[in-house]
Formats: C-alpha cells, structure tokens, sequence
C-alpha cells in the first residue's frame, strides 16, 4: 500500500481560476472522482475566455491522431498535425485532453511534446492557446492507467475536490430541483460517495444533477410517479441515498429548512415521523459540527432559552431524547432547562418537576 501523502486538493472554482492563470503556459492536468464537473469547468473557463473548445478523449484516439500523418512534400516526409490540433486561422483555442490517464502509453507518449513544448512535430500552437487535460484518479477504480512519470513532470497537476456550498450555489442557478438541494443540503456526505466495489449506480454530483433532469423530464410527461421516482433514483445513486431521498420526498422534503428555523419557529417543524427523524439528525449534524452556535448579539441572544425551550416542547418524547443525548451540556449552554430536565427524569424513571434551579 502506498504511503505517499495526498495532494492538497482545490474547489472547481479554485480550479477554473488556475485555469485562466496557467493554462496559456503551463499544462495543467485536473484529476478528481468521476462526476465532479472537470470538463464542466474547462468548458466555462474557456468560454469565459472567449476560447474555442477543441477536445479529444484519450480512450478514443491513436497516436497519429495526436502527431498527424505523414504526407511527401519534395523529397521529404512531413507529418501534418490533425486539424483539431492546429487550426487553420491561427488563433488561440482551448485544447482539452479529457481522460488522459485513461489512454494507452503510446498514446500519452504521443502527447509529451505537446504538453511542455506546446509542439506537435514541427509546428506549434498558436499563441496563447490553453493546454488542459482531466482524469480520474487511479484509486477511483476507473478505467486508468498508469500514468508515466515523464508525462507527470511535463504537467501541473491539480487534484479537485467537491465543494458543498459551491455545488448548491450551482445547483440553484442550474435549476436543479429543490428536494434534491434539500437532501443533499441535510446530507453533504451524499453529494459525492466512495467509489464502490462494484459496478452500480453511486452518488456523484454529475448523478444528482442528472437525476434532476430525469425527474424534470418525467413530470413534464406526467409519469414522475412513486414508482418512476424510485426507479430513477435508483438508477443513479447510491442504494442508501435512492431509498432515503424517495421515502423523504413522500414527506415534504423540498420543504425541509436549515436547523437554526426550527429553533426560531417550532411551527415549522414537520409533521411525519420520516421527515422528523431527518431533522433531528440534521440538527445533531449541526451541534456536532458547532454549526448551530449561539447569537452573539446580545439582543438576539436575552430571548433565546425560551425560544429553545419552546422548540424541545414542541417536539414528541422520544425526537426531543434523541437530540438530547450525549449534548446535554450543549442544550443547557443554550438555555434548556424545565423541558430537558423533565425529559431526563422521565428516561431515568425520576418525577418530574421543577427544574428549581438545578441544570
């Protein structure tokens, strides 16, 4: 097993601004998991840039489509570079490797010059044009090979990861739809899952996005029922997060708000078990993860143990013992005090009563 340390790795915004820095000089190689949003990036930088967007895929392409094929010229064999390669105009473009790890040796071997030199045989690429390439990583169990260490040292490379808050953000402007925001707002694990074993469906935000499309398309013919949603979610995410994201999407999930509203509102809090459980998971994902902090503003602060003492009253026995326990301390921080001690005499078995001071 290796024991090299990994690379620090970077948002997709992150990413795309290295682009627009380097990409002129420098080749840069992006390896993440699959279903990131890589060659999404690419394509928004080089748009941004006023760039052409050339790709080819390393899995579908031979050496000589990278190095050109040879033609006589007098008493000479010249190779002439592929078109996509080097364009006729002159101007700059964005060249775009998708899948580089995944090519066959001969082929990344082909690509050597290219990536330090900016030259294909004699000819070189117009000033200015980006060099970009995107893969996934070799413990992804995707289709990759080893990658040379002559071709490593000729790129920049750049490990990207998700970035929860920048997804949503996306996913928002993109359209995606609002149960989805919300589940993967409640659970960021399943924004991107662990590659499994094998091969079936899994969490990736390339799958969420795709699954919004798909459910979007099934409702516009009026078939997203129980059933078709199911079968969607199931054909593309994780088993985990398909089974839980249709059985909360039965229960108002697009509905579901951030841990501090029901705090501010017990109102709000929602009425099915399934939904109830979700939320007070959640909000022990929050005190754990100190994301559910106390106001600091003095004035926000004077009201705030009723108004946490009003949320733990409005919750049945045992949702109000779950979010109770092993944050006791945490709870009484913010104010509980008759609510929660009654609720821990009722689980030891002690009378209730006044809290008489005692917390």
């Amino acid at each position: 097993m290796s024991t090299t340390p990994p690379l620090p790795a970077v948002t997709l915004s992150q990413a795309k601004e290295l682009i627009r820095c380097l990409a002129d000089t420098e080749s840069v190689l992006l390896l993440s998991p699959p279903g990131v949003g890589k060659s999404e990036i690419v394509r928004q930088a080089a748009r941004e840039a006023g760039l052409e967007l050339r790709s080819l895929l390393g899995t579908q392409i031979a050496p000589e489509d990278v190095s050109g094929v040879p033609k006589l010229v007098g008493n000479r064999a010249v190779f002439c570079p592929p078109r996509i390669l080097l364009p006729e105009d002159d101007k700059p473009f964005c060249l775009f490797l998708d899948e580089l790890p995944a090519s066959p040796p001969d082929v990344q071997k082909a690509f050597y010059s290219l990536l330090l030199e900016r030259r294909i045989g004699e000819y070189r690429l117009p000033k200015g044009t980006w060099v970009v390439a995107a893969g996934n990583r070799s413990e992804d169990r995707a289709l990759v090979r080893t990658l040379s260490s002559a071709l490593i040292n000729r790129v920049f490379v750049l490990p990207v990861r998700v970035d929860l808050e920048e997804w949503l953000t996306w996913a928002e402007t993109n359209g995606v739809r609002p149960e989805i925001r919300s589940f993967v707002k409640y659970i960021p694990q399943a924004l991107q899952r662990p590659v499994p074993p094998d091969p079936v469906p899994f969490s990736t935000p390339r799958a969420w996005a795709m699954l919004s499309r798909d459910m979007q398309l099934a409702e516009q013919a009026g078939k997203l029922t129980l059933g078709e949603r199911r079968a969607l979610a199931f054909g593309r995410l994780t088993p985990h997060d398909a089974g839980l994201f249709c059985a909360l999407c039965e229960d108002g999930l697009a509905e579901l708000r951030d841990a501090r509203d029901y705090i501010e509102d017990p109102s709000l809090l929602p009425q099915s078990e399934t939904a109830m459980w979700f939320v007070v998971n959640r909000i022990r994902q929050a005190v754990n993860s100190f994301q559910l902090l106390v106001p600091d503003d003095p004035q926000a602060l004077a009201p705030f143990p009723a108004k946490v003492n009003a949320f733990l009253a409005a919750m049945k026995e045992e949702f109000r013992f779950a979010l109770l326990l092993d944050h006791v301390a945490f709870w009484a921080t913010l104010g509980a005090s008759e609510v929660m001690l009654d609720t821990l005499k009722t689980v030891t078995g002690l009378p209730a009563g006044k809290a008489n001071g005692a917390a």
